[in-house]
């Protein structure tokens, strides 16, 4: 029996490389965990591959090569499908991102990347390399912009997002890009694209106060969990750690302001900053 082809570079190679995985298993009558085991990696992880959630990693295409009898198809087509238009290390969690059905995400600081303005993902970018060439920062934007883009769709993915009151009194780029900014997500809610609540400052202490938070839900592949740090990213999916990161996040949903008051707060800020910008 001829082994699978190698893959055309011109189509989605991550996707493809994922189909084949899948065939090579059922081929060989190994379930998800079954290969997971001989991988030394969870079944999940599998699932995430499968479905192109998930980059493979070249200890990975080496071992699946020998397990599944492959010929080393698994190896040549590593490299091609790892190729990523963003910086690592966010790389796989952006592309995670592109495959999911549902993202919830709670942010401590900043406005999260699909809810940035054009004008405000520049100033977070500049803030985190100060000494960036222009082009370099220009790069970054447009990476940003196109993953904004994944809500063109009118329903999918659900984005349901909790900020923190103090990523909107966070002053990044100044007045004119906060008040744009924010007039942008009370567009989004209006248009019934996106869910966003505000947890308020009142509300103390809450169940994600050391971090950021950002879960994502696939069609055909088990939920993942990313957490973001200073120049880190990390991505989990270990069930039972995602299952309570879940909780995490409604937990914050719970404490957060209801969506019309979060609505009206973020409507009267952008107000004020327009304000102050023009008294």
């Amino acid at each position: 029996m001829a082994g699978p082809k190698d893959l055309d570079p011109s189509s989605s190679p991550r996707a493809m490389l994922g189909a084949e995985l899948r065939h090579a298993r059922e081929r060989k009558g190994l379930s998800q965990e079954q290969l997971g085991q001989r991988l030394f990696v969870s079944g999940s992880f599998v699932g995430q591959l499968e479905s192109g959630a998930r980059r493979m990693q070249l200890e990975h295409a080496r071992l699946l090569d020998e397990v599944l009898e492959t010929n080393g198809f698994f190896l040549r087509n590593c490299k091609a499908a790892a190729k990523s238009k963003y910086e690592e290390p966010f790389a796989e969690a952006a592309e995670a991102e592109a495959q999911a059905t549902a993202i919830r995400e709670y942010a401590p600081s900043l406005i999260p990347g699909l809810l940035q303005t054009r004008a405000y993902a520049q100033a977070v970018n500049r803030a985190y390399d100060p000494m960036a060439l222009e082009a370099t920062i220009d790069e970054w934007v447009e990476g940003r912009m196109e993953r904004i883009r994944l809500l063109d769709n009118p329903t999918k993915p659900l984005l349901w997002t909790v900020l923190d009151e103090a990523a909107l009194r966070r002053e990044t780029g100044g007045r004119v890009v906060m008040a744009e900014s924010l007039r942008h997500i009370a567009d989004l809610i209006r248009r019934n694209r996106v869910i966003v609540q505000v947890l308020p400052l009142s509300a103390g202490a809450h169940a994600a106060i050391q971090g950021a938070l950002k879960l994502m839900e696939f069609a055909d592949a088990p939920p993942l969990a990313y957490f973001e740090g200073v120049r880190t990213g990390r991505l989990e999916d270990d069930p039972a750690t995602v299952a309570q990161l879940r909780f995490t996040f409604d937990l914050l949903v719970a404490s957060a302001l209801s969506r019309e008051k979060s609505l009206a707060l973020i409507e009267a800020l952008a107000q004020d900053y327009t304000h102050e910008e023009h008294p």
